[in-house]
C-alpha cells in the first residue's frame, strides 16, 4: 500500500511507515494513492463481519502484511457486533457501542494496536493522542499493558463526561492521562506541535492514535459495509447515511467505503454548535469559531483534523462538495431529538440524537436512512437521565471504572510543559 502526504505529495510511505509515523511533514495527513474498486459487493455483504472485513482490509493494504497476519489482526480486533436497529419504517440506527469501551472508537483503536504490534520494529514507542471523549478510552484499553509502548492522552479538563473520563483515566501502568486546561482544539494543537518537534519525535518514538493514523481510519470503513449488509435487499438502492461529526474521521471512512463500491447514495455531516463544516458548505468560507462546550462533547471540534481527507476524496472521485448534506443542532434541538427518539421506543444519547434528527429532516421519499450511534447512552448518564427523566443502569464496564480513582495529571495548554513531561519516563 502506497500513501502520500496530502500537503506534500512528494512524501510517500508504505502502510507500515504510515502506521508508525502517524503524520507526515508539516502535519500533513497520509492518504492511499489508490483505492481499489471491490468486485462482487453482494457476495461480500453476505459474509460475516470478520471475514468480510478481512477481505476489505486485505484489498486496501495489499500484500505488505501476510494474509495470515492480517486475518489474525482483524479477528483479534473485531470481537464484538455492530447491530442495525430499526427505529422507524425507513430509519435505522447502526449501533457502534458494543465494544469494550462502549464507543465506535473501539473498532479503530483495537485494529491500530494490532497493526502497530505487527509493524513496529525495534525501539520505544510513545503514543500521544488527543481526545474529545471516546478516543481516549478506546486507545487506552487497546494499548494497556503492551510491552514497550507508552500512551499519553490529552483531554480538555471538565469538558468530557465524568464516565468518559473514568473509563480511561483510571488504568495507570503504561497509560498516562493529562487534563489540559483548555478545549479539544488546544489538545489537538499540542499533539501537532509535538509531531513538528523532530528531536522530541525521535527521542520518544512518537506516534498518534487519533483518526489521523491511517490504520484507525481503514478499520472504520468495515462497519459501513456491516450496516448495509443488515438492511433488507429491497432497501439497499437509495441509502443515506448521517454521521455525527466532530473531527470527521468517521465520515472520511464512510466516503472511502463508498469509493470502494458500497452502494451509499449520499452522506450527511451532522454537527452541534461547532458548525465550521456546515457553514463552509453553505458559504464556501472556512471560518472556524472558538469551540463551545455542548451536550455532544465528542463533537466539540471547530478545526476538524480529517477535513483535508474529505476534500481529497471528493476531488479524486469527481464528486461535488454540494452533494454532501449537513446541518447543525443546538443543545435545545438535541434534547428535543433525544426525546423524540425515546418516544418512538429507541434510547439514544446526544451524538446519535443529532445524527438522527438531521437525517430525519433531510431524508427524501423512497430513501432509506442510517444514522450512526457512536456511544452507549450510559456514557452520558447525567444528561440522558435529566433530559428523558429516566434512570439508566451502568453497564459493568462503566460501573467498574466509575468506582476507581482518577489518575490524571493537570496541565495548562503549554507545549514546553508537555514536552518536558513527555521526556520523563
Amino acid at each position: 500500500m502506497n500513501l502520500y502526504n496530502i500537503k506534500h505529495p512528494e512524501e510517500q510511505v508504505n502502510f507500515a511507515q504510515a502506521v508508525r509515523q502517524g503524520l507526515g511533514k508539516n502535519q500533513g495527513l497520509f492518504f492511499p494513492e489508490v483505492l481499489p474498486q471491490l468486485e462482487n459487493i453482494d457476495e461480500l455483504l453476505n459474509l460475516p463481519l470478520v471475514e468480510r472485513s478481512q477481505k476489505i482490509l486485505s484489498a486496501l493494504i495489499g500484500d505488505e502484511i501476510a494474509s495470515e497476519t492480517l486475518n489474525a489482526m482483524v479477528k483479534n480486533a473485531f470481537t464484538f457486533p455492530a447491530p442495525l436497529a430499526k427505529v422507524s419504517e425507513d430509519i435505522f440506527a447502526l449501533e457502534l457501542f458494543h465494544g469494550p469501551t462502549l464507543a465506535f472508537k473501539d473498532f479503530g483503536g483495537r485494529f491500530m494496536a494490532q497493526a502497530l504490534a505487527a509493524v513496529r520494529g525495534d525501539g520505544k514507542i510513545t503514543i500521544l493522542t488527543a481526545t474529545s471523549g471516546d478516543t481516549g478510552a478506546a486507545v487506552a484499553h487497546a494499548f494497556y499493558g503492551l510491552a514497550n509502548i507508552n500512551v499519553v492522552i490529552l483531554y480538555p479538563k471538565g469538558k468530557i463526561s465524568p464516565l468518559q473520563e473514568k473509563l480511561f483515566c483510571t488504568l495507570g501502568g503504561n497509560i498516562r492521562t493529562i487534563a489540559i486546561e483548555s478545549d479539544f482544539d488546544a489538545c489537538q494543537a499540542l499533539v501537532k506541535q509535538a509531531f513538528d518537534d523532530v528531536e522530541l519525535r525521535e527521542a520518544i518514538g512518537l506516534n498518534s492514535a487519533n483518526s489521523i493514523n491511517i490504520s484507525r481510519l481503514l478499520a472504520q470503513v468495515c462497519y459501513y459495509f456491516e450496516a448495509v449488509a443488515q438492511l433488507p435487499k429491497e432497501k439497499r438502492s437509495e441509502i443515506v447515511v448521517s454521521v455525527p461529526s466532530g473531527n470527521f474521521g468517521n465520515l472520511t471512512a464512510g466516503l472511502i467505503a463508498k469509493t470502494l463500491g458500497l452502494p451509499i447514495k449520499r452522506f450527511i455531516a451532522s454537527t452541534n454548535a461547532n458548525d465550521t463544516v456546515p457553514r463552509y458548505l453553505k458559504s464556501g468560507e472556512w471560518s472556524p469559531n472558538a469551540t463551545v462546550a455542548t451536550l455532544s462533547n465528542a463533537m466539540d471540534v471547530s478545526r476538524p483534523n480529517n477535513w483535508p481527507r474529505v476534500e481529497e476524496l471528493f476531488k479524486r472521485n469527481g464528486w461535488a462538495l454540494g452533494e454532501l448534506g449537513s446541518d447543525a443542532l443546538s443543545d435545545a434541538e438535541t434534547e428535543a431529538a433525544l426525546k423524540a427518539q425515546h418516544a418512538q421506543g429507541y434510547l439514544c444519547e446526544p451524538h446519535g440524537a443529532i445524527a438522527y434528527q438531521v437525517l430525519k429532516d433531510q431524508l427524501q421519499a423512497g430513501e432509506t436512512g442510517i444514522f450512526l450511534c457512536t456511544a452507549h447512552p450510559a456514557k452520558f448518564k447525567e444528561s440522558v437521565e435529566r433530559i428523558l427523566d429516566i434512570e439508566l443502569p451502568l453497564p459493568e464496564a462503566l460501573d467498574k471504572h466509575n468506582k476507581m480513582e482518577l489518575l490524571s495529571d493537570t496541565m495548562p495548554a503549554d507545549f514546553m510543559k508537555l514536552r518536558e513531561y513527555l521526556l520523563v519516563e
